[in-house]
């Protein structure tokens, strides 16, 4: 692998970060003892298929339950169902799955263990409405989140307060039966009140906060939505709630992970590598005209480091939709960064969702490179006027820029790698 072939390293990077999270490498060692009675096991996210596998492939005695993952994000499993269901809206499938898996968790003895699998997508995979609430009740505030730029914690102190089972409700449903929860974390910070909503830990947020979140983005709920909140009748469990004495949590995954991977394999190749942080927030062109900035810093000044050096990074961008295009948060990552690099020599950069799907497209990013803006423009695309219409994914479509992995059985968020090589490279 060498400098001549900047898009490869920066692939290769990609998929060292990806196996740094695959469950079937991370999970068997954070397994707990089998119970003296039964074992279930439940969960929900984008990984809690192949989570679920890999329980199978290492656990000593029988097992049974259910998990629900994304369309599309279904392995085969021996002992354990495995449902399909809508993210990032969720659906009817998704409402049924929660109603099941909260009903097998009311059943379990203290002698037994309900083993939760969660990873990122949870959120909307887990949907079962609190009472006097609707499924479309809860889509209505999800597609109004998911619009404003609202980001992750936001979006799910909201969540876990239209829930029945998010924010600790499903551990509290299993008392007096210990919980033992393996998380794949794909959010700012790992907290594991936000990976997917919490739905086996205390949740330090209330109503009080899910209704200042509607309030900022000027979000108007349906009026079902809004006396719920505004009746405040049942908090979510908080930390020293009796009910979740006996529910554990083991962190599996994480993005620091993925990206110190993703260090090493950019040593093996010579590049001295650069992370810049885990848990980079805020909207995905503005994110992308500061990395421009390191990047520039580093070719000019050789500062964090002098070339060739790859700035890594992870996190979760969002993305305020104004216009009518099609793109998910890294491909509008990518487009701004082009667009503020303007051509600028020796620069490459890669930025993808670890899940294989970036937003709702079926790529999980792009790739650019010095050459962007002028192979656009000899094809007649504007790049300015992509981004303004957030049609980041038919530029870099149009370009055969995209990078379709399909569904890579995991979630650790965003991935980004600028590559910054000796000028002229």
């Amino acid at each position: 692998m060498t400098f001549d072939d900047p898009r490869v390293l920066l692939r290769a990077l990609f998929d060292a970060a990806l196996t740094a999270a695959d469950p079937c490498e991370t999970l068997p060692r954070h397994l707990p003892p089998p119970p003296t009675g039964r074992t279930v096991v439940v969960g929900a996210g984008k990984a809690a298929a192949a989570m679920a596998r890999a329980v199978e492939d290492n656990w000593p005695g029988p097992l049974e339950g259910l998990v629900v993952t994304r369309y599309g994000h279904a392995v085969e499993c021996r002992m354990i169902e495995v449902v399909e269901a809508a993210h990032p809206v969720p659906d009817a499938a998704g409402r049924r799955a929660a109603e099941r898996i909260l009903e097998q968790a009311r059943g379990l003895a203290p002698e037994d263990l309900l083993l939760c699998l969660i990873s990122g997508g949870g959120s909307a995979l887990l949907a079962l409405p609190a009472p006097g609430l609707s499924l479309e009740d809860k889509q209505a505030v999800a597609r109004a989140l998911l619009a404003c730029g609202a980001d992750i914690a936001e979006m799910n102190c909201v969540r876990k307060h239209l829930s029945a089972v998010k924010g600790g409700r499903l551990a509290a449903a299993a008392a007096p039966a210990p919980v033992v929860t393996l998380a794949i974390s794909d959010v700012p910070g790992d907290g594991p009140p936000v990976i997917a909503s919490g739905p086996t830990v205390p949740d330090p947020t209330t109503f009080a906060e899910a209704r200042a979140i509607l309030e900022k983005y000027a979000i108007k709920p349906p009026p079902a939505v809004a006396r719920h909140l505004a009746a405040a009748a049942e908090e979510t469990p908080k930390p020293g709630d009796p009910r979740l004495a006996g529910a554990g949590f083991r962190l599996i995954a994480r993005p620091q992970d993925a990206l110190e991977a993703a260090a090493r394999a950019a040593e093996a190749a010579g590049v001295a590598p650069v992370i810049l942080g885990d848990s980079i927030e805020g909207e995905a062109r503005e994110v992308a005209r500061v990395m421009a900035g390191i990047a520039r810093q580093a070719a000019n000044h050789s500062q964090p480091a002098p070339p060739p050096c790859v700035l890594l990074s992870g996190g979760e961008t969002t993305v305020t939709l104004r216009g009518q295009g099609r793109g998910g948060r890294n491909a509008e990552f990518m487009l701004a960064l082009a667009l503020a690099l303007d051509g600028r020599a020796g620069i490459h950069a890669i930025a993808c969702d670890t899940d294989g799907i970036d937003g709702s497209e079926d790529n999980a990013g792009a790739l650019i490179g010095p050459d962007t803006l002028a192979r656009a423009a000899a094809h007649g695309l504007d790049a300015k006027a992509r981004l303004a219409d957030n049609d980041a994914y038919g530029l870099f479509e149009a370009l055969g820029d995209l990078i379709v992995t399909g569904p890579t059985l995991t979630n650790v968020n965003d991935f980004r790698a600028v590559l910054v090589l000796p000028q002229g490279g």
